[in-house]
């Protein structure tokens, strides 16, 4: 297996529903779709905060009076000291609950503003033009927003769910490999999810059909009471190895590592067997990605404590394993057990 070619699109751009009730919203998947935005305005909305990021290097048209605020980049931008000077800057403009908010970036802006949206006036509209590979599959999706503290990612946020999302898929073609690579790892794990055939799919139908994939879990469980946490497979140890900070991986790197990492533990438990562990090999490397950890990486002590500050650890540590039912979220997985599992990724 190998990566779908980026500018492979041979199909229309595709229209996935997030159904939600009254907060259902379209995502739209594919090449130019960042064109579409005048059209997914929400009713009666008069101005538009253009919310990004210097180097994303795409410019949207809302058709309405709009105002761009850049936020810095990296994961320095996600923090609360970048909320509060979004919110203030909005507040001396003149923005009200009635405007809208325009994210236009990646995964740190889809987080970012979709969080200040929550936030503002004590809510307000918003719609993601995702511009990476890693939003449009995964962080532009679902209404989950929040900001980092020192202690962990996202431990500060709100379900929030957004108006509409353009996933414009020619951004792609200019994304940093690296960059590329990460959307790649979380896209690695939607091949856990379902029994369709990822592998079969050109780019803009594969993104397609990772959005209908967490569209349907996010329908069934918004925030995150139990089904949900499907979505965090690989995130355990990818978690653990960005709070630790001192790793050179990108997010999408570390969630392959921790996909292998899941599926080294499930083997262990009696879940899956060898031949599903090396299917996980199969896949991450596919895309070539890491599945094992980087040099360097060799304190188990921090990385079992980190465990436990993982987001989903509501009873203890929680790990989300592969199972012949399907990925789930396990508890009182044994220390012995983890120690082996990181032995055999090391």
């Amino acid at each position: 297996m190998s990566p779908p070619a980026l500018l492979d699109h041979s199909s229309s751009a595709q229209v996935v529903t997030v159904a939600l009730g009254e907060r259902s919203y379209d995502v739209h998947v594919g090449a130019g779709v960042r064109h579409r935005l005048g059209s997914v305005m929400p009713a009666g909305a008069r101005r538009a905060a253009v919310i990004t990021q210097a180097g994303v290097g795409w410019n949207v048209d809302s058709g309405l009076d709009q105002s761009v605020f850049t936020v810095a980049d990296g994961e320095e931008a996600k923090s609360l000291s970048e909320v509060e000077r979004l919110c203030r800057a909005m507040s001396r403009a003149g923005f009200t609950r009635s405007d809208v908010i325009v994210a236009v970036g990646g995964g740190v802006v889809t987080d970012l503003a979709g969080f200040v949206a929550a936030v503002y006036h004590r809510g307000m509209g918003y719609i993601s033009v995702a511009t990476t590979l890693l939003a449009q599959v995964d962080a532009a999706i679902g209404g989950k927003t929040g900001v980092n503290l020192p202690e962990g990612k996202n431990l500060l946020g709100a379900f929030w769910q957004p108006h509409a999302v353009l996933c414009d898929t020619e951004t792609l073609s200019t994304l940093p490999p690296r960059e590329l690579r990460s959307g790649w790892g979380e896209l690695a794990k939607y091949h856990f999810l379902t029994g369709d055939d990822l592998e079969a799919l050109d780019t803009d139908s594969r993104i397609a059909a990772a959005v209908r994939i967490k569209a349907e879990v996010v329908a069934a469980d918004e925030r995150e009471g139990g089904r949900r946490a499907v979505l965090n497979y690989g995130h355990t140890l990818a978690h653990a190895i960005e709070t630790a900070g001192r790793y050179d991986l990108r997010h999408g790197e570390a969630v392959a590592v921790g996909l292998v990492y899941a599926a080294e533990v499930a083997m262990r438990l009696g879940r899956i067997d060898s031949e599903r562990v090396a299917t996980h090999r199969r896949v991450v490397s596919g895309y070539g990605l890491p599945y094992r950890l980087p040099a360097g990486i060799d304190d188990d002590e921090e990385l079992l404590a980190l465990f436990g500050r993982d987001k989903k650890a509501v009873d203890g540590v929680t790990f989300v394993l592969d199972s012949d039912r399907g990925v789930e979220p396990v508890t009182g997985v044994p220390e012995t057990v983890q120690r082996e599992a990181l032995a055999a990724i090391r």
